[in-house]
């Protein structure tokens, strides 16, 4: 049995070991905490007036014709992967949720036989030139508004022309591509727009 002095000493280590935490504590406190800010949060300076910019001179749109010039048929059936979801290339001319694009070039708008039209390809009239399908594939919904067809579109001019070049060469007798990029006189007379899908 532990007599009192022995008690002692265990519980004033205790005791001591419990103050000596309890200063650490404070001391540790005192040293670490942040000083209290006037404003909570930071202020970010946003300038009043916007800085001066002259912009630079638009970029000159490319005329077609030059684009032709330099179109790759190999890059452009690459961007046609974008289109295989809803359309064929080959001869088959299945029909899948968009008409097949064998022989576009030149082909009479919404004509495909078995494909349902959006009545916003129905009202087209004339030929697909590849001048209506560059800008068609640009912009669809622009081109043909109302138009069935959900494809985003393709920005970069190259890009186009490059499918372009590749959509002539599904044919059995491709056009040249320069002879084909001229406007036909028809499409003078024509309403502008068209679409090559729904």
């Amino acid at each position: 049995m532990l007599d009192s002095f022995e008690l002692n000493k265990i519980l004033g280590a205790v005791l001591g070991t419990c103050l000596g935490l309890v200063a650490m504590n404070i001391a540790a406190g005192a040293i670490f905490t942040p000083g209290k800010l006037g404003k909570p949060g930071f202020e970010i300076e946003v300038p009043t007036t916007p800085p001066e910019t002259t912009p630079g001179p638009a970029q000159p749109e490319v005329p077609l014709e030059q684009l032709l010039v330099k179109a790759d048929a190999a890059k452009g059936a690459e961007s046609a992967k974008k289109c295989a979801v809803c359309h064929t290339f080959d001869k088959s001319m299945k029909v899948l949720t968009g008409p097949p694009l064998w022989g576009v070039v030149g082909r009479p708008k919404a004509s495909v036989q078995g494909f349902n039209y959006s009545p916003a390809l129905k009202q087209l009239g004339g030929n697909w030139t590849l001048d209506d399908i560059f800008k068609f594939v640009a912009n669809p919904k622009a081109m043909a508004p109302g138009t069935a067809m959900t494809f985003a579109g393709i920005t970069r001019p190259t890009e186009r022309a490059d499918l372009l070049a590749y959509l002539n060469s599904l044919s059995d007798n491709p056009q040249p591509l320069t002879k084909a990029a001229l406007p036909s006189p028809t499409r003078a007379a024509q309403a502008p727009g068209g679409a090559m899908a729904r």
